[in-house]
């Protein structure tokens, strides 16, 4: 009789036995008692845990960390939580593993009957290689079958692993939740076959093609690259502003120690007589309203026949640190006003507010009715939060420790380096912004594209220190703009319901940013009425839309009185093709006088200074 063999034990469950049995401190938190849990998590949150500092220290250490912002560290304690959760229930978690490595085998073995088939010449029935991922458009990831199933071998584990998130026991719509599956994207986008260049067929073909100078091109782009401190995403020579971007005619009228203030030259013979005066987000240059005369809002809106007046920020430097967020409104939307009026002669001027310009032109107008002194007209909100309760995956960049730490730099400084909103935006789109340049800079070996936006997005401002922390925490990280008088500009208490005049609020479908539904949420807080409109796409080209590319689409509700949530709302809406550029100048145009003749180009108090696009926007 033959001895009996044992039977062999599935990985999962090794892992779980050698947990049990050796594991002490850090067991899993399902096997810990409520105290213990707490400690664990506490000291992985911490940062203590050994593994983490070890991933931390030998990131910091590697040269690429400057280009390439990933988070390992937190990725790191994601991937341990994950597994974490898995050793709850390991039954169910091997069972999906199993499920995960079945459905990968019939892949693979799929991919060599299509390869058997093709030599025979049987006919089989081809994929668009990676269909809607534009990673895999390169035709061997169909017809080779080493690549096919490479390609679906990587697309079945990042569907498991982001799938696992859910699966396991995490509450549905938790900031924890958020985190894991944020890091884990990040992850699996760092871990395409595609960024690498042995499991790239593209860039390997590149290679040959090229007789190895691809390689040497790719690296001397890594190298400069890593010697700049950060990765280039366009030609850095093929724009300049005032030269092919914003170069609508106007000139600079007024100057302050924070903005400056440009009046665009009238392209009609008559002028509607309330000026407009535009308040773009100081954490970005003013130009996305002006890139280029196809796309440029600037121009469009000028040649509509309006003047246009539009807020130009400096970049500060560690000489502004104590500039507060008083000083932003102060020398902001209410000196411009001042300017506006004094040039015009209007008494009332129609302010607009992109992004957090938005927050703050709102916050203004608060206070001015608090004080009986708003002399603003109907106002235009674009992708502007005032409800920072969801705030989609930025969130992921801020809490109280993150909060802390940027203000301990800040301290060290004097303001927020630029690279830190950069790094975060750019990781928001890891893919798009990160690692296609990846594959086009160093495996491919070529030159970033000449594309004016990837131009504006890598043209970044820094943040004066005492009003960039007034401002995250009182918006994003204590969401204190929703109570009346929580926030005090001043002090003056802020309360949103006291803002009366004729709202026009734009969110944007894909926003990541700015998630529509919260930019939705003036429509409550303000006490104006507010007309909401959705425009397609996200932050950027969900606004920058001219309506002469015939592109796009918006949705709006006439109806809009009667939604009490953006779900109400979005379910009584009419879908239009086209800019909402359109809709809003219609709108518009009610509320801005009759037609006149156009005022002067500055004043004798306010004298043009220079020709537009000004100095302060060419500052690095």
């Amino acid at each position: 009789m033959s001895e009996e063999r044992p039977q062999p034990t599935m990985p999962f469950d090794v892992w779980s036995e050698w947990f049990k049995n050796n594991m002490q401190e850090g067991a899993p938190w399902m096997m810990l008692s409520p105290g213990e849990e707490a400690h664990v998590k506490t000291r992985a949150s911490s940062g203590k845990d050994p593994l983490l500092s070890v991933v931390e220290k030998a990131w910091e250490a590697n040269p690429l960390q400057s280009v390439l912002p990933i988070n390992w560290v937190e990725i790191t304690r994601s991937l341990q939580t994950l597994w974490m959760r898995e050793m709850r229930d390991p039954a169910q978690a091997t069972a999906r593993a199993m499920d995960y490595n079945m459905r990968a085998w019939s892949a693979a073995m799929e991919s060599w009957n299509k390869t058997v088939s093709r030599i025979w010449g049987i006919p089989v029935e081809e994929d668009d290689g990676g269909g809607s991922d534009k990673r895999f458009s390169s035709p061997e990831w169909e017809t080779n079958p080493y690549y096919h199933t490479l390609k679906e071998t990587y697309n079945l584990a990042s569907e498991y692993l982001l799938t696992e998130i859910e699966e396991t026991d995490g509450e549905a719509g938790t900031e924890e939740q958020r985190r894991l599956r944020f890091h884990l994207k990040q992850f699996v986008d760092a871990m395409a076959p595609v960024n690498f260049l042995l499991t790239n067929p593209a860039a390997l073909r590149r290679v040959v093609e090229t007789g190895g100078a691809s390689v040497a091109e790719g690296t001397r782009n890594l190298l400069a690259d890593v010697q700049e401190g950060k990765l280039t995403m366009t030609d850095v020579n093929a724009f300049e502003p005032g030269e092919n971007l914003a170069i609508t005619p106007g000139k600079v009228v007024y100057r302050n120690e924070l903005i400056e203030l440009i009046q665009y030259e009238p392209q009609t013979e008559k002028v509607h007589e309330v000026p407009m005066v535009w308040m773009p987000p100081w954490i970005n240059k003013y130009y996305i309203l002006d890139m280029q005369p196809k796309n440029s809002f600037v121009k469009y809106m000028v040649e509509q026949g309006y003047t246009l007046f539009v807020v130009s920020w400096k970049n500060p430097d560690a000489s502004m640190d104590e500039t507060s967020f008083e000083d932003y409104m102060h020398k902001g939307p209410l000196a411009a006003a001042e300017v506006v009026r004094e040039i015009t002669g209007s008494e009332t001027v129609n302010p607009m507010g992109y992004c957090i310009g938005g927050t703050l032109l709102a916050m203004t107008l608060s206070y001015l009715e608090a004080k009986g002194e708003n002399k603003f007209g109907p106002a235009t909100f674009m992708v502007s939060l005032q409800d920072f309760s969801e705030v989609g995956d930025t969130s992921v960049f801020i809490d109280d420790e993150q909060v802390d730490f940027m203000e301990r730099q800040m301290l060290e400084r004097g303001y927020l380096d630029s690279s830190s909103l950069y790094n975060m935006f750019n990781l928001l789109r890891s893919n798009d912004l990160i690692w296609s340049n990846v594959v086009n800079n160093y495996l491919m070996g070529q030159k970033p594209p000449s594309f004016d936006l990837l131009y504006w997005n890598s043209d970044n401002t820094r943040m004066a220190r005492n009003a960039h922390s007034f401002y995250i925490r009182n918006t994003y990280l204590e969401n204190n703009l929703v109570e009346p008088g929580k926030v005090e500009l001043d002090g003056v208490p802020i309360d949103l319901g006291r803002i009366k005049q004729d709202i026009y609020a734009v969110g944007a479908e894909k926003d990541h940013i700015v998630p529509w539904k919260s930019a939705w949420s003036i429509s409550q807080l303000a006490g104006g009425n507010t007309r909401f409109v959705l425009g397609h796409s996200g932050h950027i080209a969900g606004i920058i839309n001219h309506p002469g590319k015939g592109k796009g689409a918006f949705w709006t509700n006439d109806a809009a009185e009667k939604a009490n949530t953006p779900e109400e709302w979005f379910e009584a809406t009419e879908k239009h093709d086209g800019s909402w550029w359109t809709d809003w100048a219609k709108w518009l145009e009610k509320r801005s006088g009759e037609k006149t003749e156009p005022p002067k180009m500055g004043s004798e108090k306010h004298p043009p200074i220079e020709d537009a696009p000004g100095s302060y926007v060419k500052e690095r």
